[in-house]
């Protein structure tokens, strides 16, 4: 593949993903907006809470197969490999890990129901089901992200986005009411992404009903030559070996999570008076950072497919531009956001959260600029990842939120939101420093497998 062909691809995948993740972002925004006009501050405090504590399990344990098979199906196809061992492998652990996580909810339904939910046993629930229904819908899109189909991947997690938000317009509208109303949209929007699955089915079942006979047959001697030279490629893929990678990768995602919805829970649990409604305030201004993620998607999904194909066929200039693009982006768009908060930024959030809470401007500003620091620096782990650098970029991370919790809950400053402001930049930037250190070093090294 040549370098223009490379550099088309990529930026081809990202701009497709871009418009759907763009709509969804704002979608996922409008909820909470929305949520937090229709229920009290306590109300909302804990849909907060349960979105967090949501996305951080669903994250820590089922992002890692997503990118497990986002990497493997790219790299197979890179190398001319066939056989579906390696989504039974993926589908193995995912299976696993939902095991664990149910048995885990219910040993601890004392603390995660009473002191987490408030009591409520709605929530309890629906906290259980909407994890268990992301299982499949993170497994969805890492076989969508690994064959690069991702006008579908954006449909799965735009119908994600639609069937949630319509819990909180019916709340706002006075069709329903209620918090528990309002938290189902967050159970319903899993299972309502799966509607691309028949779609992604179709066209697999297309696409291999399209290769003629004689096509077949040459494919398979080009494997079995491939074999001979190299032979264990095909087995090389075992459950220890996916497990590997997914055990670095879910070390990444607990990081990841301290990063983005500890800050709200730790204030909470650290807070003696009016912690509940504190921890929403913290979940507004970390939104900041938070929001766009969901357009950062776009680009973490279709970049670590096309990092593992040229890393995987040597092209060691593709893999350096492809990098460059995306931290240029990021950087103007860190940018932009950082000007609109200095600007705007008080005014915006209580346009869209309501007037009850002070938004500090320079505060505003900390948190878009570790932003961008942060959007760097998961760029900088996809590269790591591809490379089949995870344990390395696993250790980057985990020191990088140790440094996050030791500023937030180390000392408790008079301003607390502040502190979680302080520690979210100070943390970002550390890991973007470590994560591009290690990119550094993989540069020097040997291209190749």
């Amino acid at each position: 593949m040549s370098a223009s062909t490379a550099e088309k691809s990529y930026t081809s995948g990202a701009r497709i993903l871009a418009i759907g993740i763009g709509v969804t972002g704002l979608v996922t925004y409008a909820y909470f907006a929305l949520a937090s006009h229709a229920l009290s501050d306590d109300d909302y405090g804990r849909i907060s809470l349960l979105w967090s504590a949501i996305f951080i399990t669903v994250s820590v344990l089922y992002r890692p197969v997503e990118q497990l098979l986002s990497r493997t199906i790219a790299d197979r196809e890179a190398r001319g490999l066939t056989g579906s061992h390696h989504l039974r492998v993926a589908a193995t652990i995912q299976l696993a890990l939902g095991v664990v996580f149910v048995i885990g909810a219910l040993i601890f339904r004392g603390p995660l129901q009473d002191d987490l939910l408030g009591g409520s046993q709605t929530l309890y629930w629906i906290l259980i089901v909407s994890v268990l229904a992301y299982a499949a819908s993170y497994f969805a899109r890492g076989y969508l992200a690994g064959h690069r189909w991702f006008t579908l991947y954006g449909l799965l997690v735009f119908f994600e986005a639609c069937a949630r938000v319509m819990f909180a317009v019916l709340a706002v509208v006075g069709v329903a009411s209620g918090e528990s109303f309002v938290a189902m949209g967050m159970a319903a929007a899993p299972i309502v992404s799966l509607a691309v699955v028949p779609w992604a089915l179709t066209r697999h079942v297309r696409a291999t009903s399209d290769v003629s006979p004689e096509a077949a047959s040459e494919l398979a001697s080009e494997l079995d030559s491939a074999t001979a030279d190299e032979p264990t490629a095909e087995a090389e893929f075992t459950l220890a070996h996916g497990a590997g990678f997914a055990g670095a990768v879910l070390m990444i995602m607990i990081a990841e999570q301290t990063f983005l919805n500890a800050g709200p829970l730790l204030l909470k649990a650290t807070t003696d008076v009016g912690g509940v409604a504190l921890a929403g305030f913290a979940f507004n201004v970390l939104l900041i950072a938070r929001a766009p993620l969901q357009l950062f998607q776009a680009i973490q999904t279709s970049i670590l497919p096309s990092l593992t194909k040229a890393h995987a066929g040597g092209q060691k200039e593709e893999f350096r531009r492809a990098i460059n693009i995306t931290l240029a982006a990021i950087a103007g768009f860190a940018a932009c956001v950082s000007l609109a908060m200095l600007a705007l930024g008080p005014w915006l959030m209580d346009l869209f959260f309501g007037s009850e809470f002070d938004y500090d401007r320079g505060g505003l500003v900390l948190v878009s600029i570790g932003m961008g620091l942060y959007l760097a620096a998961a760029t900088l782990n996809q590269a790591s990842l591809a490379r089949g650098r995870a344990p390395q970029a696993a250790a980057c991370w985990l020191g990088a939120a140790l440094v996050f919790v030791v500023v937030l809950v180390g000392w408790e400053w008079d301003d607390r939101i502040l502190q979680v402001e302080v520690a979210y930049l100070s943390g970002a930037l550390l890991l973007c420093g470590l994560l591009y250190g290690l990119y550094r070093a993989g540069s020097r090294s040997a291209p190749g497998r």
